[in-house]
């Protein structure tokens, strides 16, 4: 099985720009899971909750729209962060999709810093998504310090974890080392770089995207400052 993870630099607010961003990396790329970072298409800091409300879709729109095509383009099952509008709430989510369209989606639950002002916490439960054969569970950022959320997921029976992250703490990756080996799962984490200053916040992104195996060997840690695509092979019979 084929697997990785996109790591960018998106540019505030510009989603088509950075939808064509993505799309010039993985052109003639074919794969079975691709990962993309938190908040891909929009960017991580939001001055208001209006602001942020302004850029939120439900799981029908340009997100989900360029998701399954790079889908079908690729061949592969697709998870990005976006920030998702449901009644008056909107939410730090991520979806799954594929080249026949939206799977699924979680919320997350363990809002980071600013986030409490901006989104509502995640109100679904963990879930773990059966697609080909094979069983993805996600979680979004922050979620990897509670070690309860990887458990969750492992005893749902998730084979891999995707992880769309947009880190600025520098303990992650090594974390994620112990996550995979505690629950015998691969986990793909994948982040972002570049610095976002708006308003009073200034957010500086660590990079070092990461793809973890089931026993605990890192399969491939991206640049700290560089855009960046890897993919491995896995053996998904091994994380059972």
């Amino acid at each position: 099985m084929k697997v990785g993870y996109i790591q960018t630099n998106p540019i505030f607010g510009e989603k088509e720009q950075n939808f064509n961003e993505i799309e010039k990396l993985i052109s003639n790329l074919k794969a079975d899971l691709i990962v993309l970072p938190e908040l891909f298409a929009t960017g991580y800091t939001f001055i208001s909750k209006e602001e942020a409300v302004s850029l939120a879709e439900d799981f029908e729109g340009k997100t989900s729209q360029f998701l399954r095509k790079i889908a079908k383009n690729t061949g592969a099952v697709i998870i990005g962060g976006f920030v998702e509008k449901e009644g008056n709430k909107i939410y730090n989510s991520a979806m799954i999709v594929s080249n026949k369209g939206v799977i699924g989606t979680y919320r997350k639950i363990h809002l980071y810093y600013k986030e409490k002002l901006w989104f509502s916490p995640g109100n679904k439960p963990l879930k773990v998504f059966k697609v080909n054969g094979v069983n993805i569970g996600i979680m979004i950022c922050f979620d990897w310090i509670f070690p309860e959320t990887a458990r969750t997921l492992a005893i749902l029976g998730a084979d891999i974890i995707a992880h769309p992250a947009n880190l600025v703490l520098p303990y992650c990756q090594k974390a994620m080392v112990t996550r995979c080996l505690e629950n015998r799962v691969y986990a793909i984490t994948a982040n972002r770089i570049g610095e976002e200053k708006r308003g009073d916040n200034n957010f500086k992104f660590t990079g070092k995207s990461q793809i973890t195996s089931y026993n605990g060997v890192i399969l491939s840690t991206g640049p700290k400052d560089e855009i960046h695509v890897d993919f491995v092979d896995i053996d998904i019979e091994k994380a059972r």
